[in-house]
């Protein structure tokens, strides 16, 4: 992972360093087991559960190396607002040209996102639009179906 900085929350940069802790302890310590236990069963060159297991530690040192990587360059980004440019942290008010009802987005990196929380990446085509923009400004932003565009009702 790049040296680019990591939008989170507190609550996010909480829970992600808990994970952290989890993984380079009790989770390691399962998989140690698991080596153990497998290398018992004798030969190691057609037994499945030693590789299964070495697989295992793989994806555990993956994670726990992308998760140091995102908390070492993690800025922690508070929802309070700070004048009324949209930043992340933002919750915006939108209304797509044509439609009558609005939608709510909370901006948040991209660790963070979850379109069913209402919660957009600073980074996806829409999250990047509205960027630096304020209420009643017009924003457009190109989608696999063409341009939509969205006037700013509301920023909180």
């Amino acid at each position: 992972m790049s040296d680019k900085e990591s939008y989170l929350t507190r609550e996010k940069f909480d829970e992600l360093e808990k994970e952290l802790g989890m993984l380079k302890t009790e989770k390691r310590k399962e998989i140690a087991e698991s080596l153990e236990y497998s290398k018992s069963l004798g030969d190691l060159s057609e037994n499945a559960e030693y590789h299964e297991a070495r697989a295992m530690q793989a994806e555990l040192e993956d994670r726990i190396a992308k998760l140091e990587a995102l908390l070492k360059s993690a800025v922690i980004v508070s929802g309070e607002k700070h004048g009324s440019d949209i930043d992340i942290g933002s919750t915006v008010v939108l209304q797509k040209l044509g439609s009558k009802d609005d939608v709510v987005y909370t901006i948040v990196g991209s660790e963070e996102a979850d379109l069913g929380l209402g919660k957009i990446s600073s980074s996806s085509p829409l999250g990047a639009a509205v960027i630096g923009k304020s209420k009643g400004e017009k924003i457009s932003v190109n989608t696999p179906k063409g341009a939509s565009k969205y006037t700013i009702v509301d920023v909180k």
